[in-house]
């Protein structure tokens, strides 16, 4: 899908962790909270498109076109992320994470689809979280890659809570063909249009 500039404006941006994605407070309780709007001078009517929660980060696609947002949200764009779990994940736990398996949202179960998951064998290049996470004197941690075509709240750590492995660090580094790549946190990037 294509959306001109003249139409709407569109932003990439890299989620910091301990960030809300929203653009300022709705709630009195919300008031030492961060939002997206300390990060940059964003226009009027700007969205984002789904939703990274307070302690994920990564990529997270701004604009102010809703048709774009719906797009995006309706299942049909893929969205890959690598989560940084407790102890070194085990093939079976992959293949039942890529079967799909059963969580709890909005106090129902729910058996999530079939997914695109593998290890990553190799520590991610990712910038540095601003929140440490615990050292390996507390036991060994591995990384996973899990695509998903769905995007339940807070979907991924529940997922790999279900076989078995805590999610420690959660990185969205894809969101249909738009990359990551080399971002660093707390960028943003204005694009002419999104590709997906």
């Amino acid at each position: 899908m294509e959306v001109s500039k003249s139409e709407h404006r569109h932003f990439v941006i890299y989620k910091p962790y301990g960030y809300l994605s929203q653009f300022k407070s709705h709630d009195s309780k919300q008031q030492s909270k961060k939002f997206l709007g300390g990060l940059h001078g964003f226009p009027e009517g700007i969205m984002a498109i789904g939703r990274l929660d307070e302690k994920s980060e990564g990529l997270l696609l701004l604009t102010t076109d809703g048709k774009m947002s719906d797009f995006v949200n309706s299942q049909k764009v893929e969205k890959e992320y690598y989560a940084q779990v407790d102890g070194i994940i085990t093939d079976e736990a992959i293949n039942l994470l890529r079967a799909g398996v059963e969580i709890g949202f909005d106090g129902k179960k729910y058996q999530t689809r079939p997914c695109k998951a593998s290890k990553l064998n190799e520590i991610p290049d990712l910038p540095k979280r601003s929140q440490k996470i615990r050292d390996d004197k507390h036991g060994p941690t591995s990384w996973v890659s899990i695509t998903l075509n769905e995007g339940k709240f807070r979907q991924v750590r529940k997922m790999t809570s279900a076989v078995g492995f805590p999610t420690l660090r959660l990185v969205r580094v894809r969101v249909g063909d738009i990359l990551i790549n080399t971002m660093q946190t707390g960028e943003v990037v204005e694009v002419d249009q999104l590709l997906l």
